[in-house]
């Protein structure tokens, strides 16, 4: 029987200048963000405020505000993704770190770096955008070319 692969229902959505900012929380922390690039998504009422917080940080930052600390993430994944989006987190605003830089911190490779890059479930908060190859972009969000890298590379331009 094949995986079915469960997505979290988003409780708040804002603009971004490369579209629409979803984002889905439980348990106090943000489990999910999600780039809509054609139109809002639907998102539902419910009664916990980090989601619309987390969208007026995200906008702030947008406008260029300072970049959105101290929101709690709890992204699913394997302990070796956990420990590659933790690096992610403590690449400063502004400044970049290869794949194969951030491999040689964790002790491991830059193509498995890559892919928890790519599996990452809070992009933006967990910055994978930070993260580049030793000559040039790498991808983002699965994709090294496409609107998607038009995204990265705006946030990194942007920072």
């Amino acid at each position: 029987m094949a995986d079915i692969e469960v997505h979290p229902v988003f409780q708040a959505a804002c603009k971004a200048p490369f579209g629409w900012v979803a984002v889905a929380t439980r348990g106090g922390a943000v489990c999910e963000v999600d780039i809509f690039q054609q139109q809002k998504p639907k998102t539902v009422a419910v009664d916990d405020p980090l989601a619309e917080e987390v969208c007026v940080a995200l906008q702030r930052w947008f406008a260029g505000g300072g970049w959105p600390h101290d929101i709690p993430v709890a992204p699913a994944g394997t302990m070796f993704q956990k420990r590659v989006w933790h690096a992610l987190q403590q690449i400063p605003a502004g400044e970049t770190l290869t794949y194969g830089e951030v491999a040689r911190k964790l002790g491991s490779g830059p193509r498995a770096v890559g892919g928890a890059c790519r599996r990452n479930p809070v992009p933006l908060l967990v910055p994978c955008h930070r993260v580049v190859a030793a000559n040039g972009d790498g991808g983002f969000a699965g994709h090294t070319d496409g609107r998607r890298m038009e995204i990265k590379r705006w946030l990194l331009s942007h920072e």
